[in-house]
């Protein structure tokens, strides 16, 4: 893996990192812990599945991602080879990069979601997948802060709002505000996808459950 030739990115200063040593170099380039955080989000990894692949604390990563500690450069090193991402990605400011967005789909319950979209902004779009639902199953309807928008790429969606109770086909979408009652489920035969765009509380409340690269 190349390392930047700027020296002005890199400053010698004593650092402690158990697995390299006290005396470290350290990355003086802004933002890189941001950089990192939207790298880790983007893939939907925790602070914990990064700490496991990077040999870093937890505590340590939340620090590196909020600014609070300075990030070695043996540190950026382990956490760009954890997140298959080139060194300079996570070090250097104002860089074109591939406009591609290649989020790994996770699952979450019984749907699997792929990111559509970087960690940037107010809202989130993903492609979620759905699986028919049991003939007899009674859906619960939920309420969170902020709206909702699908579009139904193939297969059958049921959309309850409220007392609303609508069939989307594909080529058809729905937006609501989700402090309205919702569900939204696949009534079948088969699997159905749609395109969601999550509000940032939207996101939050449909994604809350621990999830598992896929």
């Amino acid at each position: 893996m190349s390392l930047p030739d700027q020296q002005s990115t890199l400053e010698a200063r004593p650092h402690e990192h158990p697995a390299h040593g006290p005396q470290t170099s350290s990355v003086d380039a802004a933002g890189a812990g941001e950089r990192i955080r939207a790298a880790r989000q983007q893939q939907s990894l925790t602070l914990a599945d990064l700490s496991e692949r990077s040999g870093i604390s937890v505590s340590t990563l939340s620090r590196l991602e909020s600014g609070k500690r300075r990030l070695t450069l043996e540190m950026v090193v382990d956490i760009a080879e954890a997140l298959g991402v080139p060194l300079d990605d996570l070090i250097t400011r104002s860089r074109a990069t591939d406009p591609r967005v290649r989020g790994r789909s996770f699952a979450v319950g019984d749907k699997t979601f792929m990111p559509l979209s970087r960690r940037s902004g107010p809202l989130q779009a993903y492609k979620e997948v759905l699986p028919p639902v049991h003939p007899d199953y009674v859906p619960t309807q939920s309420t969170h802060e902020g709206w909702d928008w699908i579009y139904v790429l193939s297969g059958r969606v049921r959309v309850l709002l409220g007392d609303q109770d609508v069939i989307l086909e594909p080529g058809e979408a729905a937006e609501f505000d989700t402090r309205v009652p919702h569900a939204v489920l696949n009534p079948g035969p088969g699997t159905a996808e749609i395109i969601n765009l999550f509000s940032t509380a939207g996101e939050r409340f449909h994604l809350r459950a621990s999830t598992s690269p896929r």
